[in-house]
C-alpha cells in the first residue's frame, strides 16, 4: 500500500498529518488558556456575572481541546521512533531533552492545575481558583517556548558539536535554547495563537449577535475578541517581517522558494501570484511589481535577493507548495487587519453590536486562524527542505529502515481513526458553542461526579428520610 510512492514522501505525508491536526490545538489552547485567565480576573475584579458566565462557557471548550492536543500529541511523537529513529539517533542528544523539559516544566504544571481550573473554584477560594486558572495559562505558554526551542534549533542550529558517531551533542545550551531564529518563531508563534482565539472567539460571539443582538455575553465575547483582533494583527505583521528578515540571513534558499525567485537580478521584484515550475527554474505566468520584492524583503528598493539558481540543486527546497502556503497565511493576516479596522471603526460609530455585515464578516473569518497556522508551518517546514536539520542532516538520512508499504497501511489508518475520532470530538465543540452563552449549565461545570464515599451526609439522610 505505498501508492508508487517513497517511503521518506509517505513519512513525511504521515508526520504532516497528524502534526497538522495536532497543533491546530495548542494553537487554541495557548490564546484560550489566557482568555479564561482574563476573565476570571476580570470577574473577581468587577464580580460581574458576565465574566463568570463566559468562563464557565468556554472552560467547556477548553476540556476538549485539551484533551484532543494531548491525544494527537502523544501519537505524533511516536513517529519519531517508528519512522525517523535516524533523526532521533543523530539529534535526540537535543531535541530530547528539550522535549522532556516541555513535558517536566509546562505539561504537568497545565495537568496539575487543570483540575482545580475546571473544578475547583467552590472548593478551594478565589484566591487558590486564580492562581491555578493562571498556571494553566502559564503552562501553555511554557509548553509552546519549549517547542519552538526545538523546531528553531533544527531550522537554525547553534550550541552543538558532532560526536564520533555523528551525533549532533550539546555544548552550550543558552545557545541551543536561544539559537538564532528562536525569539522570532516564539513571537510569531504566539501571537498567532492568540489571533486564532480571537477570531474563534468573535466567530462565537457574532454568530450569537446574529441570532440575539441584546445577548450580553455574547456582547462581551465578542467586543473583546475584535480588540485582539485590531490591536495584535498590525503587531503580528511586524513580528512576521522581523521573521523573514532573519529567515533572509539564515535560511536564504528557504526565502527564494517562498518567493519564487529562480533567479538572481539585480533588483528584487514582488511576484504576487505565479506557478512555480522547479523542473523549468521558473515561475510561469508570474505577476511582479518590480523592485518591491527588495522593499519587502530585505528594506531596501535596490537589494538583490539570492534565486533559487545559486543554490546546488540537491539543496533546493521545492517552491510550489511553501509559495501558495506562504500567501495563504499572507491573505488572511490582512483580512484580519481589514476585520480588525472595520471593528475599531464600527466602535467608534457604535454599531459593534448591531452591525449584521460585520458579524457575518467576524463568522466567516471565524476558522482564519487555524488556517493561517497550518499554512505558516507549512511554509517553515516545507522551506526547510531537504533537511531535517538545516543543512547539516538531510531528510533522506533521517528516515528509519522502514518499507512504504508499512507507512502507506499505517497512513490509512491514521486518517479514517482521525476523522472519526477528532471529527467527532469538533462536532462536539461546534455544537457546544452553538449554545447560547449564559443559557444552562454544561454537565462538566457541575464538576465530577460523587462517588459512594462522598456523598454528602445530607444527602444519604434525604434519601433515608424519604425512603
Amino acid at each position: 500500500m505505498s501508492f508508487g510512492q517513497s517511503a521518506e514522501l509517505l513519512a513525511r505525508i504521515q508526520f504532516a498529518f497528524t502534526v497538522s491536526f495536532h497543533f491546530l490545538f495548542p494553537a487554541f489552547t495557548i490564546g484560550l488558556a489566557s482568555y479564561l485567565a482574563v476573565l476570571n480576573a476580570l470577574w473577581l475584579w468587577r464580580r460581574d456575572e458576565t465574566y463568570l458566565k463566559l468562563f464557565d462557557y468556554w472552560k467547556t471548550v477548553f476540556a476538549i481541546v485539551f484533551g484532543m492536543g494531548v491525544v494527537s500529541g502523544i501519537v505524533m511523537s511516536y513517529q519519531f521512533g517508528t519512522n525517523w529513529a535516524r533523526f532521533s539517533d543523530k539529534a535526540g542528544p537535543v531535541i530530547g531533552p528539550l522535549m522532556g523539559y516541555e513535558v517536566l516544566t509546562a505539561f504537568f504544571l497545565e495537568a496539575g492545575f487543570l483540575g482545580i481550573a475546571l473544578f475547583g473554584r467552590k472548593r478551594v477560594g478565589d484566591g487558590l481558583h486564580m492562581f491555578a486558572v493562571a498556571m494553566v495559562a502559564v503552562g501553555t505558554l511554557i509548553s509552546a517556548t519549549w517547542i519552538i526551542a526545538a523546531n528553531s534549533w533544527m531550522q537554525t542550529p547553534a550550541g552543538f558539536t558532532t560526536n564520533a558517531n555523528g551525533q549532533f551533542v550539546p555544548v552550550d545550551w543558552w545557545a541551543i535554547i536561544f539559537n538564532p531564529s528562536f525569539p522570532y518563531r516564539l513571537v510569531h508563534t504566539v501571537l498567532a495563537a492568540f489571533l486564532t482565539t480571537a477570531f474563534a472567539v468573535g466567530a462565537v460571539g457574532a454568530y450569537h449577535l446574529l441570532r440575539d443582538s441584546a445577548n450580553k455575553q455574547a456582547r462581551v465575547m465578542f467586543s473583546m475578541a475584535m480588540w485582539m483582533a485590531a490591536l495584535v494583527t498590525p503587531i503580528q505583521i511586524v513580528a512576521g517581517d522581523q521573521h523573514g528578515l532573519n529567515s533572509l540571513e539564515h535560511q536564504p534558499a528557504k526565502i527564494a522558494a517562498i518567493e519564487g525567485h529562480y533567479e538572481t537580478t539585480p533588483t528584487t521584484p514582488l511576484i504576487l501570484v505565479g506557478i512555480p515550475d522547479d523542473t523549468a527554474g521558473e515561475t510561469k505566468w508570474a505577476i511582479e511589481i518590480p523592485r518591491l520584492g527588495g522593499l519587502v524583503l530585505a528594506h531596501d528598493l535596490n537589494a538583490s535577493v539570492k534565486g533559487l539558481k545559486d543554490f546546488p540543486a540537491d539543496q533546493r527546497p521545492p517552491a510550489f507548495l511553501p509559495f501558495w502556503t506562504f500567501r495563504i497565511m499572507v491573505g488572511l493576516g490582512v483580512l484580519m487587519l481589514v476585520t480588525g479596522l472595520w471593528s475599531l471603526w464600527a466602535r467608534y460609530r457604535r454599531t459593534l453590536y448591531t452591525s449584521k455585515w460585520l458579524h457575518r464578516a467576524a463568522l466567516l473569518m471565524g476558522p482564519s486562524g487555524f488556517v493561517a497556522v497550518l499554512a505558516g508551518w507549512y511554509t517553515t517546514e516545507v522551506g526547510r527542505q531537504p533537511y531535517t536539520v538545516y543543512g547539516l542532516l538531510r531528510t533522506s538520512d533521517s528516515l528509519s529502515n522502514i518499507d512504504a508499504q508499512a507507512i502507506g497501511a499505517s497512513l490509512i489508518a491514521f486518517i479514517v481513526v482521525y476523522f472519526v475520532v477528532f471529527g467527532a470530538g469538533i462536532f462536539y465543540i461546534l455544537r457546544t458553542v452553538m449554545k447560547t452563552p449564559g443559557g444552562q449549565p454544561e454537565e462538566l461545570q457541575q464538576g465530577p461526579t460523587r462517588t459512594a464515599g462522598l456523598t454528602p451526609v445530607q444527602q444519604i439522610e434525604a434519601g433515608g428520610a424519604d425512603a
